[in-house]
């Protein structure tokens, strides 16, 4: 049985360059980035040379990148220090967050006694501007507005120009957990006055454990681990050099290949779209998932007409992987606070199942998924 992976939001296959960019690097690098000697500073200098090389992907400087285990700890590290460094007592932002931004903000809350206004959704979960201009008129606290890029459930794209732009004008500080944007979307901070976003490699076939933050010049940043000046004082710990590596080969390789690579996934996209319409009567799209200018063409959430509590499970022992929500969810009956926030309650028991493409996948293989979603739902 061949399997099919359609989870790619939750993570990616690695690149063979990427495997083979670690693996020279596990064998030849393996310095100590923070030792005095040849071979210490040689991993010092690759370091060095990736966070310049990532920094130029996003006409950014190489001090403003911080690395990291990855994006949940990147949100971490921004949202602390916005309210314990930087003087922030009001957070803007939305319930259909990632874990890693809720669960923070709610933490920042109770440990700080912030202010914590959530933003109106409408049904698909778009924010809406009006309210959100009001929560920022509201008072004259120092205010940080957290709103993902992309949602990781729904596909939904911020229009994070506008977004930063409102910010700028009410004098609020932005930051946005673009995960799974980075390596799929182009981002230059010179033209979109972003403050603060996270990262992670293995969005975008990179390795896992390794991602970063950005954090605009100017910010001084407090570190949340402690033990070591690693990453300019930001993050204490001896660097993830192989890591590092692959993540920068991974970016590369990412962003040469990305208006290609934007065609062929769309494509994939759309092509499973109009095929779900014609086989199956009463499918809906959550969220915005079914646009190509509002959605990320890697997401497709989709809303069957009842519920087939053994959906998921029935596709998988078919090597058909999907999700039935956020991977960070995966096993858990709590269900999706997503869905819950923008479904209508006569909606909520139906089964939503999340489909995540890559350039890996193919049209045949949507077949296969049609034939079987047919099988298991006569």
């Amino acid at each position: 049985m061949k399997n099919i992976y359609l989870d790619n939001a939750a993570t990616t296959p690695i690149l063979p360059e990427v495997i083979t960019t670690v693996t020279e690097s596990m064998t030849h690098f393996y310095g100590n980035p923070s030792s005095i000697h040849q071979i210490g500073r040689k991993a010092k200098s690759l370091v060095e040379t990736a966070r310049k090389n990532i920094a130029k992907h996003f006409n950014a400087s190489a001090n403003e990148i911080v690395f990291t285990a990855g994006g949940s700890e990147a949100d971490n590290l921004i949202l602390r220090n916005a309210v314990t460094n930087l003087g922030v007592t009001t957070i803007i932002s939305s319930k259909i967050e990632h874990h890693a931004v809720l669960h923070t903000i709610r933490d920042l809350e109770k440990e700080f006694n912030i202010a914590v206004n959530w933003i109106d959704l409408d049904e698909s979960g778009t924010i809406n501007y009006s309210h959100f201009e009001t929560l920022l008129q509201q008072d004259t606290s120092k205010k940080l507005v957290s709103l993902m890029y992309i949602n990781n459930e729904i596909g939904n794209v911020l229009d994070i120009n506008k977004v930063s732009q409102l910010c700028v004008t009410n004098n609020a500080l932005f930051h946005s957990d673009a995960v799974q944007a980075v390596g799929h979307f182009q981002t230059d901070v010179q033209k979109t006055p972003i403050d603060f976003f996270a990262a992670s490699a293995h969005k975008f076939h990179g390795p896992k454990g390794v991602g970063f933050a950005y954090i605009k010049k100017g910010f001084g940043i407090y570190p949340i681990l402690h033990g070591g000046e690693q990453e300019r004082g930001a993050r204490a710990g001896t660097e993830n050099v192989h890591s590092i590596l692959g993540m920068e080969k991974a970016l590369e390789i990412a962003y040469l290949n990305l208006e290609k690579d934007t065609k062929y996934i769309q494509n994939i996209k759309s092509y499973f779209i109009h095929e779900l319409k014609h086989n199956f009567d009463g499918i809906i799209f959550n969220g915005c998932s079914e646009s190509e200018t509002k959605s990320s063409y890697i997401i497709l959430n989709v809303r069957f007409p009842k519920e087939y509590a053994m959906l998921l499970f029935n596709l998988d022992l078919k090597g058909i992987a999907v999700s039935g929500g956020s991977a960070c969810q995966s096993g858990s009956n709590k269900g999706s606070h997503v869905l819950d926030a923008i479904l209508a309650e006569n909606e909520k028991f139906k089964t939503s199942v999340r489909f995540s493409f890559s350039k890996f996948n193919t049209l045949e293989e949507i077949d296969c998924v049609i034939k079987n979603l047919k099988e298991i739902l006569k």
